[in-house]
């Protein structure tokens, strides 16, 4: 497990430490508007986690490391320790095709301020320099303006409109630059 480290920010590996700040972002009514938006089917499906659910994703991205030896960085101000939020690479499928897909999570008050795409930067290195990655995928949902730039930023390209967990998104992809 790789701690990642950019010119403002520094990623540690998903652990029992981060328990509080899982449990404030996954909490977070303006973060699930955007994750778990209303629509989406089954009881635990919209709006903030409690913490008991988010304390149980937790132990999954801890387990996603040891499995994938990829997985969900916490990032952190260098200046003050301050924790922005997390951004991570995970296994997943898009239409029954499996595929690692990056994805990020901010505290509402760190948003626009380019953490998302710097923290992102240095995800998609790992993936591609250490994990030997061949392709990175990312998803949202249309209207998530902000999401979808940071995908741009980032160099990946718009590929096609899909469903995701019953309602509409759009996937971009960005291959290996090696």
């Amino acid at each position: 497990m790789a701690t990642l480290e950019t010119k403002r920010l520094i990623g540690e590996p998903a652990s029992d430490r981060h328990r509080n700040l899982v449990v404030e972002l996954f909490g977070d009514p303006e973060v699930a508007r955007w994750i778990w938006p209303e629509g989406r089917a089954g009881p635990d499906a919209v709006g903030p986690r409690t913490p008991r659910q988010a304390e149980d994703m937790l132990r999954r991205f801890v387990a996603d490391w040891q499995a994938n030896g990829f997985g969900w960085w916490y990032f952190r101000k260098r200046e003050g320790g301050e924790y922005v939020g997390e951004v991570g690479l995970q296994r997943t499928e898009v239409d029954g095709t499996p595929v690692v897909e990056i994805g990020w999570m901010l505290l509402p008050v760190h948003w626009g301020q380019g953490y998302a795409t710097e923290a992102a930067t240095a995800a998609l290195a790992y993936g591609f320099e250490t994990a030997g990655l061949d392709e990175i995928v990312a998803f949202t949902m249309p209207h998530n303006r902000a999401s979808r730039r940071v995908m741009e930023k980032l160099g990946m390209t718009y590929d096609r409109d899909f469903q995701h967990a019953g309602l509409p998104h759009v996937l971009y992809r960005l291959s290996s630059p090696a």
